[in-house]
Order: C-alpha cells, then structure tokens, then sequence
C-alpha cells in the first residue's frame, strides 16, 4: 500500500522517541497536520499560541529531558518567528529540530483576482526567494542558527536519510537543526512499499532506518590525553587558593566536581546555566557569578590563584581572575569553545564526567592546608546573613528580593524552575539554594525575555509528575507570558501533577533596563520606554480558570506562595513588588554607588526611593551581627 510522505514523517519521529511536538499550524504544514490526524495525534502535536513559544517550548522540553526537543511551523512568517527560539537552542547548545512547511506557490500565489491556475504551472513549489506569497529565503533565514545542519525535502527518497541526519546531528552538536518539508512534498506518495522509507536498508549507505537502541542516542565520550591531564594536575596541585567554575557542561558530573573541590580546597561558583549542577546547601559553593552573582562568588574569583573551568563558556571576562596573577585550567567537550576570556595554560577536550574521573587521582589533596577553604566557607556564611537582612528591608510595596527569599524554603524537593530574563534574574540567581534532585534553567546566553513560561510548559511535558514554577518578570510576562496561561490552562489535563505556578514580579518597569541606563549610562530612567501598564495578571489568569492571586502586602508573600504551589493545576501569582529596589552587582563599591546616585538626582522621577534603597542595600555588607529582618532608618 502506498504512503504519504507526511505519514512518514511522523513514524520516523515516533522511531526516534519524539512524543511531543511543539507549534502552530498554518497552511504549509497542512499534509503533516492530515496525517497528525490519520496518526491518532502521535507524536501529540502541542499548540502553542505563537510559533517563538513553540520553539521555545520545545528547547525547555529538551533542555529539561535531555532529549530532542522538536517544533513545527508553517512557511515564511512562521519560520521568521521560530527564530528566537532557535537561537536560545542555539547559544545554550540544547538539541531542538525545526519542520518548517512552505506553500505551494502554484496554490498559493494569487493575490492579484486572477486564478491560482494561471500562474506558471512550472513555478518551483520549493521557491524561497520571496517572490511568492508567504515565502522567504529559508537557506538564507536558517544559515547562521541551523549551521550544522539544514536541509530541505525535495522526494520521498530523501526523506529518511535527511531526517536521521538532522536527529543524529542534534544530538551529536547539541544544537538546532531545521528540515524544511513543501507542502505539495507532503503530500507525495510514494510508489515504494508501504515501509521502505523507514525500515529498508540502504545498501550503499549501510542502514541509517536503524535508530539506536538508546534514544537520546550515546555520544561516545571524549577525554584528553594522559599528558594533557598530568599537565592539568601540575598546575592545580601547585595552586594555594583554587576557584572552580562550574557550567552546564559539568551537569551529570556532580561527584566529580564535589570530590576535586574537596580535594583542592576549593571553592565553587556556578555560571547561571550551571546552578542546578551542584547542591547550593554545601558550604563551599559560592552560588552564581557574574553581574547577578553573589558577593562570595566575586571574591572568590578575585582572590585566587588558579582556576579550574568545567563545561562554561562564562561571557565575563571581569568576573574572571587577573590573567597575570592566576593559572588555569579548561575542560570543555567542544574545542571550538571561546578561550579568549582567560589564558588559560591547559586545554582539557573532553567530557567532564570522564575528564575528572582520570584526573582526579592526579591531585594531591592530603597536603593541602585549610585557610583558603575556610575563608571560602566563611564567606558564604557571611553573605547568607547580608542576603537575609536585604531582603528584610522595607520597600513600597515589597522587596523583590523578599518575594525570591520566601520560595526558597517553599521550593518542593523535585521542583523544576524556569527564570525569565531582567531584574527577576538576579534574585532568582543570588536568593534561590537549589537543592539536590531540582531543576533549573533560563536563557543564559541569548537572555531573551518571555522564555520562562513557554519553558515551564515544556518542562510539563518533559515530566508530567514534577511541578514546574517560572519566575516572571512583567515586561515579560506582557510580551508572551499572558498568551501562554492560555496554553497551561488546555493542557493542565495532561500533566500527573498539575502544577504549574507563574509567579509575575509587578513592578510597572523594564527594570533591567532601567538601572543599566542608570549605572552605565548615567542617565534617568526614561517613562516613555520603561514604564509599563499595570496589568491585570491575576484578573487574566482567573478567566481562565486558574488559580490566581494578586499580593499587595509583605506579609501575605509567604501565603501567595504557598496557595499557588498546593493548587491542584496551574496557577499565577502577582506580587506588587518596588522598582526602586536595586539589583546592585556584587563588586559594586561606594564611589559607583555615588556616581550612580548623582546621575539619578539629575532627573530621575522616582529618585529619591531609588537612593534610599540603594543606600539601604549597600550598607548591609557592613553591619556585622545585626539581626535577620531588622531594617535600616530611612
């Protein structure tokens, strides 16, 4: 019996353990959505409420799974709109595959009052030039972000080799792929046996229908050489004060890199996509780095003497030791990897997990003494009591800072957290200890806001007996977070656990935004481009029948959270939370604060809180001994 080439797209995807896809349809996709239809909804296509949220959807899915995160979207717009998210996957290396359905031009061409018949009737249904409706330059779109691999569906017989080659080269580069399917392609049939497309061998080509008994496929695991690793183990062994740097590459390393820090004495930070790597509950790990990073994190960075890299590619160079004054050491899986922002005197290509394993019996750790682990843990302590005392202070209406504080004891021990970027980065980052067994992730190379509510969906679907939480900021959750409650409320049937709780930072400001104009630019917040309208989340989400609660007052903070997480489905929480309220960088000193606040006089309409909180914030790093909550006099 004959099949459509749209039939076997989906078996292939099912052949490959995909179970989930994420988009939006349009006309382009129209045979891949009949045989969806044919199919049983398997793999269950996911509609989200817009093509960016799809892909977006679909690299949280894979980012919080470990596997393919797959997306579809129909010709020229839709494939425009996919880009964001694909550049996410892109940037942060997360396997996503991209199906983009183009129109046929013969079809779909009319615009003009004249019959589709009349157009050329050997007009290329693959065109992209632009030159018909709907369609764009796709090679040209996808060149940079699908650089490993893109290819476009032209015959049957094309069909099974470019899907697995899209699929294995995802897993393999950790990274996005796109496979562009026409719709007249589509709708193909092939005059080959009802299976050949997907179970026949290729005798010139051995047997690429033959999809690995583990999905996600093994990458077999690269180490380095004994000699690189005995250079590495010189160098570490030779350091007083050792810094390590954890990223997402040390993931499924944790007792590695807890048994080298152990044994070098050393301190951890994590970059911001490495937090859930190791347990923040151990006294020697400093948190994040970087401009949301903590002050431990600073120094410890500051002060040392050697530094060990595992699996970051951390943008900044600032937060990083002097070159002059500390050696170092990477290991990377990727030897393309930017080594610019350290000199660092070995390279270790390789996976982490493996790396230390063979690494680890090099360092003596024995003779190492315990002033440096002990001024490290020492200062954790420290910053754990100012960090309290923060968010303890009065603000109109609440500390931000306050609001991540109360979920960190709250956060359920099998949590997955989802972070937008802006202001809300900096607390998730500095106010919430992960604990074994959670996890978490934001866009942490693109940083593109209105990603924590389509990932926490994905998150979803990737574990449908885990609650997922995605902390919002409302400049955010305006751009794309309302339109995806819709999403949360369809599919809360779906999920074991039907607890998804947003939680939405209402501080009517593009907060981010503003203090960089203020710190860095010397300049006042401008109204026109950072105030936003006060939006009824809660209002919006209750219409839709979910759980929703606006929180006015500090004191009903820990309350609003507790509601949300013991809802039984989705549910969003408003906190009315204070612009004024600096997310003041770790290294920030007295003299910037002043040249900070002198710019703010200059104009500033909300000037005066801004400098009180900012005044109030700093000085808690000098106030030994006071008590947790006791505020400082206006």
């Amino acid at each position: 019996m004959s099949v459509r080439v749209s039939d076997h797209v989906l078996r292939r995807l099912r052949a490959w353990g995909v179970e989930h896809v994420f988009g939006y349809p349009g006309s382009g996709l129209r045979g891949l959505l009949a045989a969806w239809g044919r199919a049983g909804d398997e793999p269950r296509f996911v509609q989200a409420r817009h093509e960016e949220t799809s892909a977006l959807q679909a690299v949280g899915y894979a980012k919080f799974s470990g596997w393919l995160g797959v997306c579809a979207a129909s010709s020229g717009p839709g494939a425009v709109h996919l880009l964001n998210g694909l550049y996410d996957a892109k940037l942060d290396r997360v396997p996503v595959l991209a199906i983009v359905g183009t129109t046929d031009p013969v079809t779909d061409g009319a615009t003009d009052g004249t019959s589709a018949g009349s157009v050329d009737a050997t007009a290329d249904a693959t065109a992209m030039s632009g030159t018909h409706r709907r369609q764009v330059d796709l090679d040209a779109l996808f060149a940079d972000v699908a650089s490993e691999f893109m290819a476009t569906v032209t015959s049957p017989e094309q069909l099974r080799d470019v899907l697995d080659r899209a699929i294995r080269t995802a897993y393999a580069r950790r990274c996005p792929v796109v496979v562009v399917i026409p719709a007249d392609v589509q709708d193909l049939v092939s005059a080959s046996p009802e299976d050949e497309l997907t179970t026949a061998p290729d005798p010139d080509h051995g047997d690429p229908s033959t999809v690995p008994s583990t999905v996600p496929p093994d990458v077999p695991a690269v180490v380095p050489s004994d000699e690189s690793l005995r250079k590495a183990a010189e160098i570490l062994n030779s350091g007083d004060k050792v810094a390590i740097l954890a990223g997402q590459g040390a993931a499924g390393a944790r007792a590695e890199v807890e048994r080298i820090a152990e044994l070098l004495g050393a301190g951890v930070a994590k970059a911001l996509l490495g937090k859930d790597v190791l347990s923040d509950e151990l006294p020697y790990v400093t948190g994040a780095v970087g401009p949301s990073g903590t002050r431990p994190s600073y120094e410890l960075m500051r002060d040392c003497d050697t530094l060990l890299t595992i699996g970051s590619s951390f943008p900044y160079a600032q937060y990083l030791p002097d070159a002059d004054r500390a050696r170092g050491v990477r290991i990377d899986v990727d030897p393309r990897r930017d080594e610019t922002r350290h000199p660092y005197e070995v390279n270790l290509v390789g996976d982490a997990k493996e790396t230390l394993r063979r690494l680890i019996p090099m360092i003596r750790g024995a003779e190492r003494g315990r002033e440096w682990f002990d001024t490290v843990c020492a200062n954790v302590r420290r910053w754990d009591e100012v960090s309290e005392r923060r968010a303890g202070l009065s603000a109109d209406p609440i500390n931000p800072e306050y609001v991540a504080r109360v979920l960190d004891p709250l956060l359920p021990p099998d949590a997955i957290v989802a972070c937008d970027s802006g202001s809300v980065t900096t607390w998730y980052a500095r106010c919430l200890r992960l604990r074994p067994g959670m996890r978490a992730s934001l866009s942490g190379t693109l940083a593109t806001m209105g990603c924590a509510v389509p990932y926490a969906i994905g998150a979803k679907f990737a574990h449908p007996d885990r609650p997922a939480i995605a902390l919002v900021g409302d400049g955010a959750m305006q751009m794309n977070g309302l339109a995806e409650l819709i999403t949360a409320a369809r599919y809360r049937d779906r999920w074991r656990d039907p607890r998804l709780v947003v939680a939405v930072w209402n501080n009517r400001d593009l907060n981010q935004g503003t203090w960089e104009m203020r710190a860095m630019e010397g300049a006042p917040s401008f109204l026109p481009s950072q105030e936003l309208p006060d939006v009824p989340y809660a209002q919006f989400a209750r219409s839709l029948g979910l759980t929703a609660l606006r929180v006015e007052r500090p004191e009903d903070v820990e309350e609003g959270w507790r509601v949300a997480l013991e809802a039984d489905g989705p549910a969003l929480v408003e906190f009315l939370t204070d612009p004024a309220v600096p997310p003041l960088p770790p290294h920030t000193t007295w003299e910037r604060l002043e040249a900070t606040a002198a710019s703010i006089l200059a104009g500033d309409a909300d000037r005066g809180a801004v400098i009180r909180q900012g005044f109030k914030a700093k000085v808690q790093e000098f106030l030994p001994g006071r008590e947790p909550g006791a505020d400082t006099p206006d």
